[in-house]
């Protein structure tokens, strides 16, 4: 069944990009790439999560676009880049490296935002020679490394093996979520927004996450449930901020301060209290923002090629008087 996959107006209506490309992954996987803003200006990578497009970010490219170069791209089997048997954490660092390798520059840097498993991308590339030589920052919003289904509060029950076993099945569900009905709604401003979230907050992510392929969504969300990137911590050796929600019940606060504790050179932490997992979309402003100052502190200004030199005209040649010939 064809769905809208988002909404068409109003602040979290997905601008119409500068230029689309798509980059090759390594397994061959033709991802979608969206370009936003001038070309000349300090770029900015995207990359969303679990069940999202590149719509979900439609606040910040519509704000940063202004006067920054925005990348956005659609993770496997998300969006408009088609689905792929394989399916992993390896496979989202071959996706970043190639949306990186295709639309920067040798030597150029970005800052990198990612959202719930676009940061698990983050720290899964950190290691990569791709992500290492265009990285300059990165934004991590509602996030986790390992852990998820043990740590999540979808459920209210008390922790232990019998909520982790019950949020594993509720998470990992085959069953399509069907057309966006006030039921549908919210159910997933239940599970994934803060209560004081906005009716077009919602609209916007049921949009988003119900138009999202139902097999593509459960085998992501046995990726996710395996999930162990710890390790890779310590691979992330540049400047990195982190955005939580308050009220996040799929990737709590316990994650940002585990995340935190591991790197080797985390800015801070930013706790947005009722606010749910949904943080690109229910606090556009604090991510928006931390983008921007990212950027300027570590995205050196394109350089401008000087006017070329000025050439000399040359020298005036005195005229030679006509000689008159005698008879």
């Amino acid at each position: 069944m064809s769905r809208v996959a988002h909404v068409t107006s109003g602040p979290y209506a997905l601008p119409v990009a500068a230029r689309e490309l798509t980059a090759r992954s390594a397994d061959g996987t033709r991802l979608h790439v969206e370009v936003h803003g001038p070309e000349e200006a300090p770029a900015v990578v995207l990359a969303h999560g679990w069940t999202c497009s590149t719509a979900f970010w439609a606040a910040q490219i519509r704000e940063l676009a202004a006067d920054h170069r925005v990348i956005a791209y659609d993770q496997r089997g998300h969006g408009r880049t088609p689905a792929s048997p394989v399916c992993g954490t390896d496979a989202l660092a071959d996706d970043l490296e190639a949306v990186l390798t295709a639309t920067l520059a040798p030597g150029e840097r970005a800052v990198v935002a990612g959202h719930s498993m676009g940061g698990m991308t983050v720290m899964a590339a950190a290691g990569r020679p791709a992500f290492r030589a265009h990285v300059a920052a990165v934004l991590l919003c509602s996030t986790g490394s390992s852990r998820l289904v043990a740590e999540s509060t979808v459920l209210p029950l008390r922790p232990g093996r019998i909520r982790t076993w019950l949020t594993g099945r509720v998470l990992g569900s085959r069953a399509p979520l069907g057309p966006v009905t006030p039921l549908a709604r919210r159910i997933l401003k239940y599970a994934t927004m803060g209560p004081a979230s906005t009716p077009e907050m919602v609209e916007a992510c049921a949009r988003i996450v119900h138009a999202c392929p139902r097999a593509a969504r459960h085998a992501w969300s046995r990726v996710l449930d395996g999930l162990d990137l710890d390790h890779s911590l310590t691979e992330l050796r540049v400047p990195v901020e982190i955005v939580a929600g308050g009220a996040d019940r799929l990737t709590p606060p316990v994650h940002a301060r585990s995340i935190a504790a591991a790197l080797p050179d985390c800015l801070g932490v930013t706790e947005l209290p009722g606010i749910g997992h949904m943080t690109p979309v229910e606090a556009p402003d604090p991510v928006t923002g931390k983008i921007r100052a990212l950027a300027a502190a570590h995205v050196p200004a394109v350089p401008v090629a000087p006017p070329a030199p000025a050439v000399p005209a040359a020298p005036a040649v005195p005229a030679v008087p006509a000689v008159e010939e005698s008879a």
